[in-house]
């Protein structure tokens, strides 16, 4: 009875339990499933383990028990076939169970009664048959109940070994008995593994679970990955943390743990987890696997529109082209509609040619004619076109575009035919001086557009003579009536000025405007040519005494020179020829009342038909800064940053705007920003000047921390001192120099930039200048220009050696983290800013030098530019580094940055008194 509800009980175990496990586990011996050909030896023969048959739910179960306890001599041994091993497992588990009776069931005579017993192994590499040793067994465990049966009421115990390292092609499991009363119900012997499986798209095939594992993957058909997949196979046999992930690739899609071809009519433009796509409007019907559907005739997609867009027609001709004349000379402005077809498209775009045609034939208006905002891409369905002559024939024609228009030769154009008829007289425009007596002026001028042929226009010219001291007479005007646009006027006073203006006068006596007043001088007259007699001698006399004169003085004069050179030899620099040449002065253009005058005087005006821009790289005060190109005759297309004003400006505004192009019209130097141009003669007025690809300095230093050696860096300041001393010696303050303010072209050439604070030197001994309540970039500016707001160029020495700073510390912000009001407590109190991380001392030492409290005692530019010439020369100066690392203070366990900093400083004791050191004899 006992063992039928043994048997019983091991049936449910086995099939609600064991069955849910086959998938993780390799059974290598399974008692239960052996049957009666278990064939397992026992010793000794007779009166040991038996095997016993027990029928539960019919089905035939074999056990093998033992219970011999009467003899206190107990070795019974009960040793499995041979079970062959799994080369890839060097372990398997040993699951057991049986049943204990209890030896206190036992009358007291079966004083050898035990309740456990041991389990044993021994590995080989064939199977030895009957051939039984047990010195060849090793001891794995001894096997104890958990519970042990007491009368009717069975308990089934379960344990489970695990067994190994093993290393033979198999092994033999034995179970000794020395005196218990055991029932082994099921022994099943495994190893546990993590089953073949497909993971996002990913096959794993299956693995051992003897640890933690990592196992690589292969994407299934149709599939790919960047990386190659991988997941972990753990010691329980399970798939845990997968990495990596396959996807479908384009016309396949995701189906379950494969990747199906996308139905026709339907695509996939790319390697993702997305699925298949109906085909968009405007396609031919795709085949199976598409990774994209094609344009119908006449359809098109522009190279930026995805496949997933649907295919797009070019747009229609535009409607309603009309034009009307505005106020002022040759302007004539366009109108149309869009067109009704746009072809599914939102990107429209339109532009405008202009033509004269006569007969069956058009020739283009040529660079004469100007459109406004231009001829092409243009957003609006409007256009100004100017510069055009008054009766004659234009033809303008406008054509919409769109992102597909290229691929269709077909055009869709909308024309107009028209002409000016001007009432207004045209403006004379410049007068130009043909010949000139000491008696009279020949005079003619041009106009702003050539009159038509059947009108003739008369001419009112006004003159005056311009007093010696300026000022007008305002009693010696002079008004004549002309049929031409030239003149001859005579009876003028000899070798004197006269001020002239022109205007137009229309058919029936209309003035136009005055042109500008313009200045002619008539010569002076020529000496008497009769002369008398003695006259004739007495100066013939005197210019053979002059000759003679001359000549001596020569000679004296080549032979002091001679004696000279000798005295002082070839190399004297003070007497060079370059010391000779005048120096050209900067002029502040404040000085002139009108700002526009000086603009005109320093700054060259460019075409904005020449400018095109490409991509925003900056927010300034005053508007965007673009990266741009520019057309130029000489140089091809350049490229160049293009600065705007804001849409909305004020005058003040514009001319504040400006003032920084007059300001750098007036430089000429390769390590100054060179301005190319000005646009002020359009709606939106640009500062041009040449592009700089690496941008600001301290950025660029900032991104590349520790990549440059210092001898590149000190090359960088020594471009930045030459541009510095041009600046010093055209007597010009820059004010705000700073590595923000230096820009870096694609050869690492340093220029200044920035004018926007800068101003002139006033002509003084001390050359300062007087802030008018500007902000000053504390960190960056002399105590001195912040105590009393006077700037020197010695304030700029001050400010390059914070600039050489921010380069050796590549970009790393003055004084970090300190408050302004810290720094200039800092500053008076004799602290300086400590050497950078690997800065040479040579260098350091220089710094410290444009750092002194005496402006006095500062270095000029020029013998910066000498001392880091010399540096450079001499690239073994550089090697000695500074030896203060104020990092070294935080060892010192300080924490607080404030605290940190201050003393840092007190170590490094660089008060004025102490800085001593002198660079200027490296």
């Amino acid at each position: 009875m006992e063992l039928r509800r043994l048997g019983s009980i091991l049936f449910l175990f086995l099939n609600q339990v064991f069955f849910s496990l086959q998938s993780k586990e390799q059974v290598l011996l399974d008692m239960r499933a052996s049957g009666s050909e278990l064939g397992w030896l026992t010793l000794p023969y007779e009166n040991g383990w038996e095997i016993v048959q027990t029928v539960v739910n019919g089905s035939l179960f074999y056990t093998y028990t033992v219970c011999s306890i009467d003899s206190t001599e107990q070795e019974n041994w009960l040793r499995t076939t041979f079970i062959q091993r799994h080369t890839g497992s060097p372990r398997v588990s040993v699951e057991l169970k049986f049943v204990v009776r209890d030896c206190n069931t036992f009358d007291g005579a079966s004083v050898a009664c035990k309740e456990t017993f041991n389990l044993f192994i021994s590995e080989a590499d064939d199977d030895v048959g009957t051939n039984f040793r047990k010195g060849q067994f090793r001891k794995v465990a001894t096997i104890a109940p958990d519970e042990v049966t007491r009368g009717r009421v069975t308990k089934v115990n379960v344990e489970t070994r695990t067994v190994g390292p093993l290393s033979r092609k198999g092994f033999y499991l034995a179970f000794q008995d020395m005196g218990a009363c055991v029932a082994l119900l099921s022994v099943r012997v495994y190893y546990k593994k993590c089953p073949a499986t497909v993971q996002s798209l990913a096959a794993f095939p299956e693995t051992v679970a003897d640890a933690l594992r990592e196992v690589e993957g292969v994407c299934v058909e149709n599939a790919i990955s960047q990386a190659t997949p991988r997941i972990y196979c753990t010691a329980e046999g399970e798939w845990v943390v997968p990495v990596g992930q396959c996807q479908c690739l384009s016309g396949y899609e995701t189906t379950g743990d494969s990747c199906q071809a996308c139905k026709p009519g339907y695509f996939k433009p790319s390697i993702s987890s997305e699925l298949c796509q109906l085909c968009p409007d405007n396609t031919e019907p795709s085949a199976a696997a598409a990774s994209e559907c094609q344009c119908k005739e006449g359809f098109f997609r522009s190279p930026s529109d995805p496949p997933t867009s649907p295919c797009s027609a070019p747009p229609g001709a535009p409607r309603e082209l009309t034009s009307t004349t505005l106020s002022g000379d040759g302007r004539l402005q366009l109108f149309w509609s869009p067109p009704l077809v746009t072809g599914g498209r939102s990107d429209l775009t339109y532009s405008v040619v202009c033509e004269h045609c006569g007969g069956a034939s058009c020739v283009p208006c040529g660079e004469k004619i100007h459109f406004e905002p231009g001829p092409a891409d243009l957003q609006d369905t409007t256009v100004v076109a100017t510069d055009l002559d008054s009766h004659l024939n234009y033809t303008f024609t406008v054509e919409a575009h769109s992102g597909v228009s290229q691929y269709s030769t077909e055009r869709r154009t909308a024309a107009i035919t028209t002409a000016l008829d001007y009432t207004d007289p045209p403006k004379v425009t410049l007068i130009h001086l043909d010949d000139r007596s000491p008696t009279s002026l020949s005079l003619s001028w041009s106009l702003s557009r050539r009159p038509p042929a059947h009108i003739n226009h008369r001419y009112e010219l006004m003159y005056r003579k311009k007093d010696g001291d300026g000022e007008r007479d305002v009693t010696t005007f002079t008004v004549l009536i002309l049929e031409k646009s030239s003149v001859q006027i005579n009876d003028l006073t000899p070798n004197t000025t006269y001020l002239f203006r022109v205007q137009a006068l229309s058919a029936e006596g209309n003035p136009g405007s005055y042109s500008a007043e313009y200045e002619f001088h008539t010569s002076p007259l020529a000496e008497s040519q009769i002369q008398s007699n003695s006259t004739m001698v007495m100066a013939a006399v005197v210019g053979v005494a002059v000759i003679l004169l001359v000549a001596v003085a020569v000679l004296l004069l080549r032979k002091r020179r001679l004696s000279l050179h000798i005295r002082r030899g070839p190399e004297d620099p003070y007497f060079s020829t370059d010391q000779l040449k005048p120096l050209k002065t900067y002029v502040d253009p404040h000085m002139y009342e009108d700002p526009n005058i000086a603009i005109q005087k320093f700054v060259t005006e460019i075409d904005q038909n020449s400018i095109s821009k490409q991509k925003v790289i900056g927010v300034g005060e005053f508007g965007e800064v673009f990266r741009g190109a520019m057309k130029t005759p000489g140089r091809g297309e350049v490229a160049v940053a293009i600065k705007t004003l804001k849409l909305g400006y004020s005058e003040k505004q514009r001319q504040d705007f400006l003032s920084e192009a007059s300001i750098m019209g007036q430089f000429s130097h390769p390590n100054i920003i060179r301005l190319e141009g000005v646009v002020t003669k359009f709606k939106h007025v640009m500062i041009v000047t040449e592009y700089m690809e690496n941008g600001a300095l301290d950025t660029y230093l900032k991104d590349r921390d520790g990549e440059i050696p210092s001898y590149q860096l000190v090359g960088m300041l020594r471009g930045i001192a030459a541009g510095m001393k041009y600046l010093s010696d055209m007597s010009y303050v820059h004010r705000d120099l700073a590595a923000r303010n230096v820009l870096v072209n694609c050869n690492l050439e340093c220029k200044v930039s920035d004018f926007g604070l800068s101003r002139v030197l006033e002509d003084d001994a001390e050359g300062t200048y007087t802030t008018r309540g500007g902000k000053i970039p504390i960190r960056w500016t002399a105590p001195e220009a912040i105590a009393y707001r006077k700037f020197t160029s010695a304030s700029d020495v001050w400010s390059f050696g914070i600039v050489m700073w921010e380069v050796m510390a590549f970009g790393e912000r003055p004084y970090w983290d300190m408050s302004n009001h810290e720094v200039m407590k800092a500053i008076n109190e004799g602290f300086r800013l400590p050497a950078p991380m690997d800065c040479p001392s040579t260098t350091y030492q220089l710094m410290l030098q444009c750092w002194l409290h005496d402006r006095s005692k500062r270095p000029r530019f020029t013998d910066i530019v000498n001392i880091l010439d010399k540096l450079l020369q001499s690239p073994e100066s550089l090697k000695t580094i500074a030896d203060f690392d104020p990092r070294d203070v935080r060892n010192i366990g300080v924490r607080l940055p404030g605290h940190m900093k201050r003393i840092a400083y007190s170590i490094l004791g660089l008060k004025d008194e102490t800085s001593s050191l002198s660079v200027f004899a490296v």
